[in-house]
């Protein structure tokens, strides 16, 4: 079973940036759609981000921010932060995006922005 494992979180001020990485355990079927997801504090995890396609989609409060990728020879996912807000600070997993294909949670990789 494949397993992520995500890093390259940190503390960023406001407006700042950041690369998120993914690295999955085994390889990744290139037709399964593969998503960044976050958990604000007291919130419930939400999808921000999955490839489709050779395209992606984005939830309203990230887009024009962040940007996913995949390097399918790396076997790593990536999401590009930009513009960094307060209320982006979340812990950051990535996983597939139909329940059918989910894998257990990683540890997930923190983001803080302070303003």
């Amino acid at each position: 079973q494949v397993q992520f494992v995500e890093s390259g979180g940190g503390l960023v001020q406001l407006g700042g940036s950041l690369r998120l990485s993914c690295k999955a355990s085994g390889g990744i079927n290139r037709y399964y759609l593969l998503g960044w997801y976050r958990q604000c504090p007291g919130k419930e995890r939400e999808l921000v981000a999955h490839d489709i396609g050779g395209s992606a989609n984005y939830a309203t409060s990230v887009k024009g921010r962040f940007t996913i990728s995949r390097d399918g020879a790396k076997n790593t996912v990536y999401l590009e932060m930009s513009s960094l807000k307060p209320e982006d600070t979340a812990i950051y997993y990535c996983n597939f995006v139909r329940e059918q294909h989910r894998v257990p949670w990683g540890q997930g990789t923190q983001v803080t922005v302070s303003s």
